[in-house]
This record gives C-alpha cells, structure tokens and sequence, in this order.
C-alpha cells in the first residue's frame, strides 16, 4: 500500500548491492525482444508518452514545478512529446482502469499490484529497454525482486519505499507531560500514552486507518509487529486467523471501549487521519515518515510537533511493512514509446542521485516550492548511492531530522517485511470491515469476525 504513496537504510535487513543493468545508450535502430506492440527500438523517431499523476488544480507551485519538468526533458529529448494526465493510481479503481485500456503511458502504482499483474500479461517486459537507456546501476536488487518473474525478466521501475513507523504530535505529548523525545516502543506504551494523552488533553490519544483498504493495511502492520502474518508464503492461504491479529484486534477494542482514549471518529482514510493529526486532534497514528509532508504542506502542522518513531511491537522485535510504489508501463506501449517513458522515469526520478549539480538544484527547487529537503526515510537505491546523496544536499535540509530519530534508529533494527504478495488490496479491503466493526460495535466477536474474513479472503486466493 502506498500514499502514491523510500529502501535506503536497510543495513543487514536485505544487503546492500549495486544492479548492474548493463549499459550504454545504443543509437539508431536496436532490436528488442520485450512485449507491446511495434518492431525495433528507434530511439531518434518522434513518439509521444501521456505520464500519469499530474498534481491537482489545489496544488499550483506543484503543477508549476510538474510543467517546468517537463518543458526541461523535451529540450533535452526533442523527439519525444511528453502529455500529462491526473490519472493516479486508487486500489478501487484501478484494475477497471487496466481492463478498460484507459491508463496513461507511465504512471506510479502500488507494490500490492505486480504478483497479479506480471502473470497476466498486464505489464510489458522492459528489460531490454532498460539495458538501452542504462537507468541505473544502483538500484538494490532485493527491490528489483518486486517487478521481476521467476526467470529475472523485469516489468516495472521501483521509485519509491516506505516502512511504517508511528507519527506522533509532539506538543500534545508535552501536553500531557510525556517526553516527545521517547515515543512508545511498545503496545503496551502506545496504550498507555494513548490514555495519558486523552485524560490529560482531551484529544484522541491514539487513531487508526479504517476505510479504502487502509484498515487492512494497518491491521496487516499490527500482526507484523505482534509477530504475525496474514498470508501463507504461496500466498495461497490466509494466516491470520491466529493470536497475533487477534491481539492487535484487542487492543484497538480495548483502547476504543475501556479506555475511551480513541476519540471519536474511527472512519479515516489516509488524508483524513493526517489532517485530524496536523489540527492537533490526534496523538499518535501509523503513518510512514513522507506523512510529515502533507502534513506540514497542505494541513499546516508546525514542524516543531512532527514526531516519528519506530513502530512499535510486542514481544519482538519482529519487523515493520514495507511497501511502496513503482513506475508501469502501459501494456500497450510500442517498444519507442518503452524506451520515451524508461528516458522520463530516469530524468524524473533517478538523475538527481547521480548527479551532483542535479541533486543540488533538486533541492534548491525543492525549496522554492516550500518543498521539503532531508526528511528521513529510505529508499531504492545502494546505501552508498543514497549516501553520496544526501552529502551533496546536506547544506539545504530544512526538515527537523532529530524528531525522527526513533524511525532512522528502527530502519536498522527491525527487518522490513513485504505487503501480501497476492490480491494484496482484495485483502485489505475485506479486512476493512473486521476493524470498523471492532471500533464502532462493542460487542463485535472478533474470533468470528476474523474467521469470516479468512474464509472470504482464502475464497479470493484460491482462484
């Protein structure tokens, strides 16, 4: 699941490798044997590419960063025409989007989408287009796994990754005289502070993703953290049916009915709980690290309350999801219009890790736009490549880096496990309703609740 919405500092958890995907931009006329349409690559024949996620009306400065991106690639790639859309990926739309034929060139989608999409031929196979435009050679090929088949052919271009930590507002922990320097580490801490924070504030002390697949991507977070999971290896079973969600399961029933500590809305999606959390309403919810962008941008958060530590576990340590987001391809892409769209992911998303003139005037621009230089996370990149990175951009960070000092220590210390690997949203949106019920009714059964859904959920993964 992704914000799309950072695999960088991984440390032992996955090895740090460099992707040497073979180089050198060929010229002229080049064969290729990748799927889509159309014959051999001509990389100087004039092509036009629609790229997807254009910012919306709402956002001028990013409409206006977005546009001057593109103007600088078609100065620089004059044979190519580059179209914009709004088309974003959205888990309930998506696959409509697909079967319909109606999706963009290029576009970001989840990490929940390739396991399904690669064997039914809904992605092109771009890995000899990737060879010709060199893309990069620092990608971490444990992240490279993500878009590849069982023989290495690769179908997509991962850009993004996050692990979930746990956002908390740091004045409303002062508030209620905890120390915003020491988020919980534990459930029982996050209970604890969650209770402190609404007796002492009156504000939810703790809230909880519940709609549009977010309430089974977080409840899967919290069996991962309580040392669970939620598919079999094959991804042929669910696995949840089990003490680790069961407990995660109590403990929101507990901290909602016992303690009354939850407020009083438990119907959020992503932008909604991160606007109730930038007002102040909220002291603690699951959110990777990029939530202190909207958070601060669009909601108006002062980033002296921003907080983000390691989430948090029992019994453990056991890990943290990882998810993210990847460029596709349209299937119906002719091989000119792979390589056009391979040449637009490289200059839009990788130039900047580099090249140190690129990094440098990325940041500056990224200022400029009251964009955000420095906030912690990770990436796809090698621990060396995003290094070198972040040295070149050092002297513009304008993000707070020590209030995430409890998320940076977690992304050495707790493994990152991957989302579902099949249907991976169908799971999430049936495992919805298992966490608004648990919220909404007091006497929800979640032994029976968590049956039922697994008998739907191994319905789903069996076909």
């Amino acid at each position: 699941m992704t914000s799309v919405s950072r695999w960088g500092r991984l440390g032992t958890a996955l090895g740090v490798a460099g992707l040497m995907l073979a180089a050198g931009c060929a010229k002229g006329t080049t064969p290729s044997s990748s799927g889509g349409a159309g014959g051999d690559v001509d990389q100087n024949a004039p092509v036009t590419i629609t790229i997807g996620d254009r910012p919306t009306p709402d956002k001028p400065n990013d409409i206006k960063a977005f546009d001057q991106k593109i103007k600088d690639f078609m100065a620089k790639n004059p044979n190519i025409t580059v179209k914009s859309t709004e088309t974003a990926w959205q888990a309930q739309t998506f696959q409509a989007q697909v079967a319909g034929g109606t999706l963009p060139t290029v576009m970001n989608i989840s990490f929940t989408e390739p396991a399904n999409m690669i064997p039914n031929k809904q992605l092109p196979d771009i890995t000899d287009e990737l060879k010709l435009v060199d893309l990069t050679k620092d990608l971490n090929p444990n992240v490279l796994k993500i878009v590849q088949d069982a023989n290495g052919r690769i179908y997509g271009v991962p850009t993004d990754v996050f692990s979930v930590g746990l956002a908390y507002n740091r004045n409303l922990f002062k508030q209620a005289g905890l120390d915003p320097d020491k988020p919980p580490t534990t459930w029982d801490e996050v209970r604890q502070y969650a209770k402190q924070i609404h007796d002492k504030t009156g504000k939810a002390g703790y809230a909880q993703l519940t709609t549009n697949n977010t309430g089974g991507w977080m409840l899967t977070t919290m069996t991962y953290s309580m040392g669970g999971t939620v598919e079999s290896q094959d991804g042929k079973k669910s696995t949840f049916n089990d003490a680790p969600t069961k407990k995660a399961l109590q403990l929101l029933k507990d901290m909602r009915w016992t303690d009354n500590s939850m407020g009083s809305r438990f119907l959020y999606n992503q932008e909604e709980v991160r606007q109730d959390f930038a007002a102040g309403k909220i002291g603690m919810v699951l959110q990777a690290p990029d939530a202190y962008d909207m958070s601060v941008k669009q909601f108006g958060m002062k980033p002296a309350d921003f907080g983000e530590g390691a989430l948090p576990q029992d019994g453990g340590p056991h890990g943290t999801l990882t998810g993210g987001s990847l460029k596709m391809i349209s299937p119906k892409a002719t091989k000119n219009e792979i390589v056009a769209a391979l040449k637009w992911i490289k200059f839009d998303q990788f130039d900047k890790y580099t090249t140190e003139s690129v990094a440098v005037q990325d940041a500056k621009t990224t200022i400029a736009d009251k964009g955000f230089v420095g906030r912690p996370g990770i990436t796809p990149l090698s621990q060396s490549t995003y290094d070198q990175f972040n040295k070149w951009r050092e002297p513009y960070v304008n993000v707070p880096v020590k209030q995430f000092q409890g998320y940076i220590d977690s992304t050495t210390s707790l493994k990152l496990l991957p989302e579902p690997s099949n249907k991976g949203q169908e799971v999430y949106s049936l495992l919805d309703p298992v966490v608004q019920q648990v919220l909404t009714k007091k006497d929800a059964d979640i032994d029976k609740l968590v049956s039922d859904a697994a008998a739907k959920i191994d319905a789903r993964l069996a076909r």
